[in-house]
C-alpha cells in the first residue's frame, strides 16, 4: 500500500523552511510515498471546500521538480498562515462552512468554534496517513492536538524567537541574530558620527534570546530582555555612562519587543489572533523617547523587525534546516510519529511531540544575564550549550 503524507509551514515565515522541506520531500519520494504540499499551514485544511474546484490550489501533489530548487530562497514557496482550526472567530469562518455539523462550538469562548473534525475529513479524503508539521509553538500546538486524536504527526520546530519548548535550537533563529548583528553595525557609523545614544528593538516576542544573543555578538553596551523588568532611569544613567567612556562618544542598547518597564506593561496593539496573541512592539520608541527626555542626548530608533527573518538563511540554518528534514524523514520511515525532532546539548534528536505545550522557554537569567548591569553575562562557559539556551 502505497504510503501518503502531507506537509506545511505555519506561522511567521523564517529562512530556512524551503531546505527543511526539500530535505523531508526528496526522501519521502525517494522512498516511493505520495507528498502532498498544504498551501498556507492550517488554513490550507480548513478552507478545503469539497464541493470547490478551485480549493485544488490549497493541497496538491508534490515532485522532485516542485522542490528542485526552493532551498535557493527564503520563506516558504508553500506560503503560511496564522489559522488556527480549533479556535476560529464566526467573522472568519469559511462560509461553506458556516451551520456545518462539523463545526463544534467551543466552550467558554463567545462566538468561537472548533473545526477539527473537517480537519480530519479533508486528511481522510486525501489519505494522508502523516502530516510533517513546520511551525512555532502555536502551529505545533494543534499539531499535538491531532496527535491526540490519533493522527500521526511528525513536528520540525522554527521561530526567529527560538522559544519552542523542547529544543534549544529552532529554524531561523541564527539568520535572525546574524541580520541583527548587521544592522547594530551598520548603525556604529552613524552613531558615532551624530555622538548620539541608539536603542535597536529587536522581535522576540516574550523571550529575549534575540536580544540577548545579538548583544552579546554584537558588543553592545546593554541589552533589555522580558525576563528582568528595567528601570528607565537605571537604563539611561547605563547609557549616558557608556557614551562617555566610547572615544567616539556614543552608545547603543538593544530591546527586545516583549520588554517590560518597571510599573508598566508590555506594550501590545490590535486585536487577537487565533492563538491569543496581540502584536508587540514600540517598547523601543516609548525607551529612546524616555532616555531623551531625561539625559537630553539625541537619540537614534531602530525596529529591525520584519528584516529579522526576511532573505535565505544562513550556513547555520541551512544546517540546521537540512538536518531537521532528514531527521524528521527518517522518522516518517520508521513510522516512529508523535514525534518532534530537536536539537539538545548540539546533537540531533527527537522528543514526544507534546512536550511543545509542556513549559514555556525562555532566557536562563541566573546563567546568561546581569541583571544589575543589564548585560550579557556567562557565569561559567564549561558545559554551557552551544546557543546559550
Amino acid at each position: 500500500m502505497e504510503r501518503v503524507i502531507g506537509i506545511l509551514t505555519g506561522g511567521g515565515d523564517v529562512p530556512g523552511l524551503n531546505p527543511a522541506m526539500k530535505a523531508v520531500v526528496t526522501l519521502a519520494l525517494d522512498r516511493g510515498m505520495k507528498v502532498y504540499g498544504i498551501r498556507r499551514g492550517w488554513a490550507g485544511l480548513l478552507e478545503f471546500d469539497f464541493d470547490d474546484p478551485d480549493s485544488e490550489k490549497y493541497i496538491y501533489e508534490l515532485h522532485y521538480n516542485d522542490i528542485r530548487k526552493i532551498d535557493r530562497t527564503g520563506g516558504t514557496f508553500l506560503h503560511t498562515s496564522r489559522t488556527n482550526p480549533q479556535n476560529v472567530k464566526t467573522n472568519v469562518i469559511p462560509e461553506f462552512l458556516k451551520g456545518s455539523p462539523e463545526g463544534v462550538k467551543v466552550k467558554d469562548k463567545e462566538d468561537t468554534w472548533d473545526y477539527t473534525a473537517h480537519v480530519m475529513k479533508v486528511l481522510e479524503h486525501f489519505n494522508i496517513q502523516t502530516l510533517i508539521t513546520i511551525g512555532g509553538d502555536d502551529t505545533l500546538s494543534y499539531s499535538v492536538r491531532l496527535h491526540n486524536e490519533g493522527f500521526p504527526v511528525i513536528a520540525i520546530p522554527k521561530t526567529m524567537d527560538n522559544d519552542v519548548f523542547g529544543t534549544d535550537y529552532c529554524i531561523g533563529f541564527s539568520t535572525a541574530i546574524t541580520r541583527s548583528i548587521e544592522v547594530i553595525t551598520n548603525m556604529r557609523t552613524s552613531l558615532g558620527s551624530h555622538e548620539r545614544i541608539g536603542v535597536i528593538e529587536l522581535f522576540g516576542r516574550n523571550s529575549g534570546e534575540t536580544s540577548l544573543i545579538a548583544a552579546y555578538l554584537s558588543s553592545a553596551d546593554r541589552a533589555v530582555i522580558p525576563e528582568v523588568h528595567f528601570n528607565i532611569d537605571t537604563l539611561t544613567d547605563f547609557m549616558v555612562s557608556d557614551r562617555k567612556r566610547n572615544p567616539s562618544n556614543y552608545s547603543l542598547c538593544t530591546i527586545s519587543e516583549g520588554a517590560i518597564m518597571e510599573g508598566g506593561d508590555v506594550i501590545e496593539t490590535g486585536e487577537m489572533d487565533a492563538y491569543g496573541h496581540r502584536k508587540l512592539g514600540g517598547i523601543g520608541m516609548i525607551v529612546a523617547e524616555a532616555i531623551k527626555k531625561r539625559s537630553n542626548v539625541n537619540i537614534m530608533y531602530q525596529q529591525v523587525g520584519y528584516m529579522m527573518r526576511s532573505g535565505a538563511p544562513d550556513s547555520l540554518d541551512r544546517m540546521v534546516a537540512t538536518s531537521f528534514g532528514h531527521l524528521a524523514a527518517q522518522l516518517l520511515a520508521r513510522n516512529d510519529t508523535g514525534r518532534m525532532v530537536a536539537l539538545h546539548g548540539g546533537k540531533y534528536t527527537t522528543v514526544p511531540v507534546n512536550m511543545v505545550l509542556a513549559g514555556k522557554k525562555c532566557v536562563d537569567v541566573p546563567s546568561f544575564y546581569d541583571i544589575e548591569n543589564y548585560r550579557p553575562h556567562i557565569k561559567d562557559f564549561l558545559g554551557v550549550p552551544m546557543f546559550l539556551s
